[in-house]
């Protein structure tokens, strides 16, 4: 049996799959994990945005509502609306950790740390919309409030303002802030004011405004000596917005009223002045609904990003499947069509590539080549048999014939050979039902331990008196203390084989020798004659049923072309094995060789 070629692993089957996986494999879990880390890394970071917007806003209402109110009784109503909408948990507390509003169900537990504390006397959460300032928030107005009336007023003369900064071809721009002012803003940093635009109305302080401007000016009187100092008060005038607190100035920039304080001074006389206006000082306290972490939706982009890299890498997946797979069944394609061909045609199909499918392929290709011998073999070992068959057949036939007529009288001598001619009958068809045995695995070895010497001893004893009556010398050499576990039986039908086939072509004066010796953990039986032995190109057929060195299938130097193959079959069922070596005119040897039986003398 042909070996078995070592495949490179380059061209190996199971190293292109497997690469082919892997490829796939990393490819695949390369393209998730980069999806995955870029949409989730944009994904957190628009929802941490998001939820940072949302809390900005959060506090920037609430805020809005502590600077406009003077304490927080209204506040839960407007702190369930934002939960609703913002879909987040808040929570407001006093400085002491009494719980104002909780947009929670009660008994809930607050998170561990406040998210920011709502002062709008400190904290201006107005002016940049996502920024905390520091400062008064705008929105803390107080006694600034302008009533209807006053704010109808101070509209009526923005417009004006506006309409005069327009006619003389400058730009502006006006707007409501939150004290209910109106004030117009120049368009550019560096604009002038006109001089016929400057009336001195737009911004004369109400009366409202001049109340709490002389309110302003008592508590800053009350000021610190230290605190005291040359720093001006600033001013609201041309262009500029009414800041509630700030000492108003005449359009010309020059005080109205001015007060030589710090601006310390001013700020704290401001918080004294709109504290009883303003809602206390409160924690925030803002987290997920439910306790529970907040998630996040994909954007539809995201979404659109993972179905095209998903499909994608299917592509690329099924590609490289598809095309690995039509280079693999092409050729067990090309096997299975030869394969289901009929058997007289022996079909073979062409080798295109070096790893297991070609080997594959080559291997189909040898065992048709033997299915080819085989079926030559099997024709003619059938032709074989029948010639066998028929040549003792045909004598009795002929010799019973012949007496049958009174031809002949049947003497001992006829008797003798119809029964020789009977006895090869009957040896033919047993060898043929041991060879039948064996190839259906049925062959039955009584296996026991065998003295070598004594299994020698008996072939050649049956054979002595056939090697006398031929003048051929039949000798014996064995080792001592030899043992085989072997059928004693089938042993010497298989050496007493050999021994015939050796003085079968043995000639007169000739010698034939049977030795037994140890090798190792082997038993090795010979048989070597000095006959005129095989041609080189006829050793492989030795063992072959039916086959014969003599073509002429001669009776004197052939026996029935049985009895080699049936020493093959037995040694072979001893998981042994027989080989045979000659050289023409120097005679053979075959040789047997046999598990040894780890046996004591007896």
């Amino acid at each position: 049996m042909t070996p078995s070629p070592r495949i490179p692993w380059r061209k190996s089957l199971l190293v292109r799959l497997l690469l082919t996986s892997i490829a796939i494999a990393v490819v695949s879990v390369g393209a998730t994990a980069w999806l995955a880390v870029e949409t989730t890394t944009r994904a957190i970071q628009e929802e941490r945005g998001q939820v940072l917007s949302d809390d900005t806003d959060i506090l920037r209402q609430l805020s809005g509502y502590a600077a406009t109110h003077a304490d927080w009784d209204g506040v839960r109503t407007s702190v369930r609306t934002l939960s609703r909408t913002m879909d987040r948990r808040i929570a407001l507390t006093t400085e002491t950790g009494h719980t104002i509003a909780d947009s929670a169900a009660p008994g809930t537990a607050l998170p561990t740390r406040a998210s920011a504390t709502v002062d709008p006397l400190n904290t201006d959460t107005y002016t940049e919309p996502g920024a905390q300032l520091a400062g008064i928030d705008p929105r803390a107005v107080g006694p600034y409030l302008l009533p209807p009336a006053e704010r109808a007023g101070v509209k009526s003369l923005a417009t004006k303002r506006l309409a005069c900064i327009r006619r003389y071809g400058n730009g502006g721009s006006s707007r409501l802030i939150p004290s209910g002012r109106t004030v117009v803003t120049l368009s550019g940093g560096d604009a002038a004011l006109p001089l016929e635009c400057a009336d001195g109305l737009l911004n004369t302080p109400t009366r409202t405004e001049q109340k709490a401007l002389d309110e302003l000016g008592a508590l800053m009187d009350s000021c610190p000596d230290h605190e005291q100092g040359q720093k001006k008060v600033r001013t609201f005038g041309a262009g500029t917005e009414l800041i509630p607190g700030n000492t108003p100035a005449s359009d010309t920039g020059n005080p109205v009223m001015g007060y030589p304080r710090t601006q310390g001074c001013i700020d704290s006389s401001r918080r004294k002045q709109l504290a009883p206006y303003i809602a206390p000082r409160a924690r925030l306290y803002l987290g997920s609904l439910g306790q529970q972490p907040a998630g996040f939706d994909l954007s539809p982009a995201n979404k659109a990003k993972i179905v095209g890299v998903s499909g994608l890498v299917l592509a690329v997946t099924v590609a490289m499947t598809a095309f690995v797979a039509i280079r693999l069944v092409r050729p067990l394609r090309a096997l299975t069509a030869a394969a289901q061909q009929p058997p007289q045609r022996h079909a073979r199909v062409a080798v295109t590539t070096k790893d297991e499918t070609g080997y594959l392929a080559a291997a189909f290709n040898d065992l048709t080549a033997r299915r080819e011998q085989l079926e030559a073999q099997r024709k003619a070992m059938v032709s074989d048999i029948a010639h066998e068959l028929r040549t003792p057949l045909t004598n009795i036939r002929g010799w019973l014939e012949v007496t049958r007529d009174g031809l002949l009288e049947p003497d001992p001598d006829l008797i003798a050979s119809l029964h020789d001619e009977a006895l090869l009958l009957q040896h033919i068809i047993d060898d043929l039902q041991d060879l039948a045995a064996a190839d259906a695995g049925t062959l039955r070895l009584h296996l026991e331990p065998v003295r070598a010497d004594e299994l020698v001893a008996q072939a050649v004893t049956a054979h002595r008196t056939r090697a006398e009556a031929s003048g051929v010398r039949l000798l014996i050499r064995t080792d001592p203390g030899l043992w085989l576990n072997a059928d004693p039986v089938r042993m010497r039908q298989a050496l007493g084989n050999l021994v015939s086939n050796a003085l079968r072509h043995t000639p007169e004066d000739g010698t034939v020798t049977v030795t037994a010796r140890q090798t190792g953990d082997l038993a090795v039986l010979t048989v070597e004659d000095t006959g005129s032995g095989i041609a080189a190109e006829d050793l492989p057929h030795v063992f072959d049923r039916f086959w014969r060195a003599e073509k002429s299938r001669s009776r004197r130097t052939g026996g029935s072309g049985l009895g080699l193959s049936i020493v093959r079959q037995f040694v072979e069922a001893h998981e042994g094995t027989v080989t045979v070596d000659s050289e023409p005119g120097k005679g053979c040897v075959f040789t047997i060789r046999l598990p040894r039986a780890q046996h004591a003398d007896r």
